[in-house]
């Protein structure tokens, strides 16, 4: 039984003030990365406060990047725009690239405005090399990233591009569908796949590296930096599509293997860019950045970047988890259907969430890492934990939702706010302005 009155004399509680993150800015300490989770990818709160956490640790502790869930080319245009690279005018232009489903998890209120705010603190640094940068992990992005690639390489090496053109037209039976493209390997086999195509363009680019690195400096780096991380995202996704429809292989370990590769690629290209070691900070969710050997996907044989960081890194990584008992949260009914808001039913008794509503606390900072009685108490045994991704449903709360988990072993902090809200998308739909009817309402009309 998890003894709430360690839980309650154990939590901060978060007032809105400037001193409310303190002490994980002390439990942090030196530590280069920092992952900043949230149970839902529609909860208002979890973006807003991730948000002020990442503000702190860039003014005060001078972490120079924040790489997110969310595919490469996509968020790299986020990154030319804070960076003052970018023909975009406005933090919103730059932030449409977002056009996949969910376009709310990055396009919305919030995220909006840390954007403006990380431009904003950019202009104000007289040594561009360092800026701030924004950076996506996902692999999504098959076909988006096959045109950046050719796209380089147009301007630097045309021989090059159409060899490139060559390579990729391997894909060119699928309709740009990368579901397709998966689908058609299930039936037809392997001899169909553009594996050694990927592989072979990744290898060509990294040969001409040099070459590529003769023109304007830092300027160079980075658009090679890009190309390559778009190529290493081309050869990863067309393993992962390959797989998607093979049972025997665990395409949630390919995906988060690529997002911690990616993660390591990004910090070895801006040691070498700032001639120090980088601090990063990862925004995911919190089934991929608490340590799945505490849970049941470890269970599974699922592992994810929070374990892979913390395998690699140790106590230089820092997992934040956020939880949520009850509210409202920006989610789907199935996947591509429209974004919805969603009352989020209160959390199952028992569960991690409901213990901690029964501290009556509406919000507080939880630190695990170096309180061991904390530790003892909510490692008693494995609780059920709540995981809203982009669709939510309710009337299977339990199966879609809960999962076990040793949360003194899964973060080393956690944040938890009782009652949250929606996350407010910038293009607004009839489904999402109607809502959920309450609780009370009459279920016969």
């Amino acid at each position: 039984m998890v003894d709430i009155g360690v839980i309650d004399s154990s939590a901060q509680i978060l007032t809105g003030g400037k001193q409310d993150y303190d002490a994980l800015l002390e439990l942090i300490g030196d530590a280069r990365y920092v992952l900043l989770g949230e149970a839902s990818h529609g909860t208002q709160e979890f973006y807003h406060e991730r948000a002020l956490i990442t503000q702190r640790l860039i003014t005060e502790k001078g972490f120079s990047a924040v790489a997110i869930e969310g595919d490469w080319p996509d968020a790299y245009r986020v990154n030319r725009f804070v960076c003052d690279e970018s023909t975009d005018h406005t933090a919103e232009e730059a932030l449409s690239g977002f056009a996949r489903f969910p376009t709310w998890m990055w396009r919305n209120t919030e995220v909006l405005k840390f954007i403006d705010w990380l431009r904003d603190f950019n202009h104000a640094r007289i040594a561009p090399l360092h800026k701030v940068g924004f950076y996506g992990l996902d692999l999504y992005s098959l076909f988006t990233s096959i045109d950046e690639v050719i796209a380089y390489l147009d301007k630097v090496d045309p021989w090059a591009a159409s060899n490139a053109r060559s390579h990729y037209a391997c894909f060119d039976h699928y309709e740009r569908n990368s579901q397709l493209y998966g689908h058609m390997l299930s039936m037809y086999g392997a001899s169909h796949s553009c594996e050694d195509a990927v592989v072979a363009q990744l290898l060509e680019l990294y040969k001409k590296s040099e070459k590529y690195l003769e023109h304007d400096g830092s300027t160079a780096s980075d658009a090679l930096f890009y190309a390559q991380q778009n190529a290493r995202l081309i050869k990863n996704a067309e393993e992962y599509y390959r797989n998607m429809f093979n049972r025997q292989v665990s395409t949630w370990n390919m995906r988060d293997r690529h997002m911690a590769e990616i993660l390591e690629h990004l910090d070895r290209h801006l040691f070498h860019k700032q001639s120090s070691p980088a601090k990063i900070i990862v925004w995911a969710h919190n089934s991929h950045l608490g340590d799945a050997r505490a849970t049941q996907m470890g269970d599974r044989g699922e592992l994810n970047i929070g374990q892979l960081m913390r395998q690699a890194h140790g106590k230089q990584a820092v997992l934040v988890g956020f939880t949520t008992h009850h509210g409202y949260v920006t989610a789907a009914s199935d996947w591509d259907a429209p974004a919805q808001r969603k009352q989020v039913k209160p959390s199952l008794h028992g569960s991690y969430e409901d213990y901690f509503h029964r501290t009556a606390i509406a919000a507080f900072y939880l630190p695990i890492r170096g309180n061991y009685l904390l530790q003892e108490t909510l490692a008693y045994k494995q609780h059920l934990e709540r995981a809203i991704g982009v669709i939510y449903s309710p009337e299977t709360e339990r199966q879609s939702h809960y999962f076990y988990a040793n949360l003194s072993q899964q973060f080393d902090a956690i944040i938890h706010i009782d009652e949250t809200n929606a996350l407010t998308p910038l293009e607004l739909t009839s489904h999402w302005v109607s809502g959920d009817a309450p609780e009370t309402y009459p279920v016969g009309l």
